[in-house]
């Protein structure tokens, strides 16, 4: 199988407000919104994000348990502190991990695990477990 494309949908009730969430803070641009569905890009290169009432029967509204989207960022720093100031509260605390970043994390309207990072030169215990 090639896979040009992999993405992640979310369904919820809350469309708009998570649109608005990652337009304000996360610096998202919207390239699709009929109301019930949107998609988001982030980044360069880009990556992207869908949002989704449901519309079919077998669309299940989705549950946030256990659900984490991990964001790099240049410097998880500075991006903590944007964050703060803007109100939002962290889960996680921001800290250094010897699997090699430094990160924290929030969550976002739905409820989903935001961990924003910045890659770390790993401790030599998980050096090992790096592919080339």
């Amino acid at each position: 199988m090639n896979i040009n494309n992999v993405s992640a949908a979310f369904t919820t009730e809350k469309v708009a407000e998570s649109r608005d969430f990652y337009v304000k803070h996360f610096n998202a641009t919207v390239t699709f919104d009929c109301g019930w569905y949107v998609n988001l890009e982030f980044g360069d290169p880009s990556a992207t994000l869908q949002f989704m009432s449901p519309q079919q029967p077998e669309h299940q509204l989705g549950t946030s348990a256990g659900l984490i989207y991990n964001f790099g960022v240049k410097d998880v720093d500075m991006e903590y502190e944007k964050l703060i100031a803007a109100g939002l509260t962290p889960i996680i605390p921001l800290e250094d991990h010897p699997w090699g970043d430094r990160g924290f994390g929030i969550q976002d309207p739905n409820g989903i695990t935001l961990y924003i990072y910045s890659e770390r030169e790993p401790s030599e215990e998980f050096k090992p477990y790096y592919v080339d």
